[in-house]
């Protein structure tokens, strides 16, 4: 202890920063969490959405009029593809859970599966919403 020199020890750099090099498992685990942060923001927004419907015409017709927007129709997209891709990863952690998909080549084909599923299942979804004229 007395030969410790005074003042701060230099900080170790996180391996991620100077080890590890970025690979779609990587990008997959940072979506997961990414999503489930906008999955909470879905959240909150369904409870605005119960609150202004409670609140009366009026109310609801301000958040339709918000929803409707071009930033409020980003906005669900956005949801949706949070929706769909921590679903499918959901699916992938529950092969784990299971003792499946650890290989690497197994888990980066997984989990580039899960990115191509989250978007093309929600560019059918809007797809469909626009086709049926329900915007």
């Amino acid at each position: 202890m007395a030969d410790a020199a005074p003042g701060l020890r230099p900080r170790p750099i996180s391996p991620s920063v100077t080890t590890w090099r970025w690979h779609l498992t990587m990008l997959a685990s940072i979506l997961h969490r990414v999503t489930g942060v906008g999955l909470y923001g879905g959240a909150l927004l369904l409870m605005v959405w119960a609150l202004s419907l409670a609140a009366g015409p009026d109310a609801y017709a301000t958040f339709t009029g918000i929803a409707g927007s071009l930033p409020g129709k980003v906005a669900l997209v956005g949801l949706t593809l949070c929706a769909f891709y921590h679903f499918g990863n959901g699916l992938r952690h529950l092969a784990w859970d299971s003792g499946y998909g650890f290989k690497p080549k197994t888990a980066t084909g997984t989990a580039g599966l899960v990115i191509a599923f989250a978007l093309i299942a929600t560019i059918a979804f809007w797809s469909l919403i626009v086709m049926t004229g329900a915007n």
